[in-house]
């Protein structure tokens, strides 16, 4: 029986220079997901070993250099909507307006929310909007002024990693209004 499973193995035992039973015992823990994490950095147990040998510092590997993306510049920032018709004129103005390069609509969310003391539940529609984070501030804004709602929801999560061709374009779309001083709602 020499499969896919006994080939890593082997592969594992005259890398490593580890016995069979202990690649054995490695590739288990592989497919245990509970044991996934401590598995993974397992695997990193012999490069960290000869970094230590050699007496240099591990080098790290860095997404953002590799890409030319800045951790944390992008955000994707979150608004509900009363509905449809209210979410689109929100979300072609913002776009527009330069404030965001892509909207998409989530329609039919419900939301389930305490307001004034009571417990509320409402349908809602759902904007995912992607932006320069230099540009939430003057999003937000934008928001409250057009918003029907008396509290708008505008949260907005830092992207740390994505596509980077994507990430760019966001950053490219956004850049005049992200270079300008002030952005008029």
């Amino acid at each position: 029986m020499f499969g896919p499973a006994s080939a890593v193995v082997a592969w594992c035992a005259f890398s490593y220079h580890v016995t069979a039973a202990q690649a054995t015992l490695l590739l288990s823990l592989l497919w245990m997901p509970a044991l996934l994490p401590v598995a993974s950095r397992l695997l990193l147990l012999p490069r960290a070993l000869l970094t230590m040998a050699s007496g240099s510092p591990p080098s790290q590997p860095s997404p953002a250099s590799s890409s030319g993306y800045v951790p944390g510049t992008v955000s994707a920032a979150f608004v509900t909507c009363p509905n449809e018709r209210v979410a689109k004129e929100i979300a072609r103005a913002v776009v527009e307006k330069r404030l965001a390069a892509c909207v998409n609509l989530i329609p039919q969310i419900t939301s389930i929310y305490e307001w004034k003391g009571e417990l509320e539940e409402d349908n809602e529609v759902l904007m995912m909007i992607k932006t320069r984070s230099s540009l939430v501030p003057a999003l937000t804004d934008y928001v409250r002024s057009v918003h029907p709602y008396e509290v708008a929801e505008v949260i907005a999560l830092p992207v740390e990693q994505g596509n980077s061709p994507y990430l760019h374009w966001v950053r490219q779309v956004t850049e005049s209004v992200a270079d300008s001083s002030t952005v008029l709602p």
